[in-house]
């Protein structure tokens, strides 16, 4: 029986990224999300369970949390994306410091209604050393006390960071504890409402209008998008684009 070719294996289509964050802030559980979206698995793992793809080690089924980063290749579209699962306990910081090194860039998960924790800071600052560049992913939005605005002020107070959302969650906690739970989010680069299918899992979503009542929270954060990145736009092609 004739077999395919190997994929050609390119550097230029290669990216190394990991996800950080402050323990129980979601990380692996990220991370497994990632891999069945991608299709490179086909059910989701419990990290109590201890069946998540990155938790590999006995230990670290037992215990619940990551001790060993954990590298877990996967293609999408045309590329091959190395994504390392770091831990999020701080006795095993020296960990995620070998990791960075290698990193392109990086996810930095946070738990929405703690904010930016003891952890988190530190991550932040090690990617900070070695110019790591990063993607904030605000976690949690389905708990009591889950504040998306608080999660980005404290990201800009305590970490000095510039967060620029692309996309803003629709409500917040879940639909027992709060009248208005969270329910999907809004793309503001498409302006589109987007719920996610809760019996696929979050695999499949609908696209549709924006609910009236969010119209104008959207129009604000895109104007804010919009500012942030016009300022570091010198030769004014964003803005040229916006116009036409």
């Amino acid at each position: 029986m004739a077999s395919a070719p190997p994929r050609p294996f390119s550097l230029a289509k290669t990216r190394n990224i990991g996800i950080m964050a402050h323990i129980d802030a979601g990380k692996t559980t990220t991370t497994d999300h990632i891999l069945y979206y991608a299709g490179t698995k086909h059910k989701l793992g419990e990290v109590d369970k201890g069946t998540t793809t990155a938790d590999y080690d006995q230990e670290e089924q037992e215990r619940g949390i990551t001790i060993y980063s954990a590298c877990i290749p996967f293609v999408w579209q045309d590329c091959t994306v190395n994504l390392i699962d770091t831990p999020g306990h701080v006795d095993f910081t020296a960990e995620v410091e070998r990791s960075l090194r290698v990193l392109d860039g990086c996810v930095v998960v946070f738990d929405a209604q703690n904010g930016v924790e003891a952890q988190s800071e530190t991550v932040w600052r090690q990617a900070d050393k070695y110019q790591v560049p990063r993607l904030v992913f605000v976690n949690k939005m389905d708990v009591v006390g889950a504040n998306f605005d608080n999660t980005l002020d404290e990201i800009r107070d305590r970490l000095e960071g510039n967060p620029v959302p692309l996309t803003i969650p629709i409500g917040s906690g879940s639909v027992k504890d709060s009248p208005t739970p969270f329910i999907g989010v809004i793309d503001l680069l498409t302006m589109k409402a987007l719920f996610y299918d809760a019996d696929k899992q979050g695999k499949t979503f609908r696209e549709e209008p924006i609910p009236e009542d969010h119209q104008a929270g959207a129009r604000a954060w895109r104007e804010r998008l919009f500012d942030q990145l016009t300022r570091h736009d010198e030769s004014d092609k964003i803005t040229s684009a916006y116009l036409e």
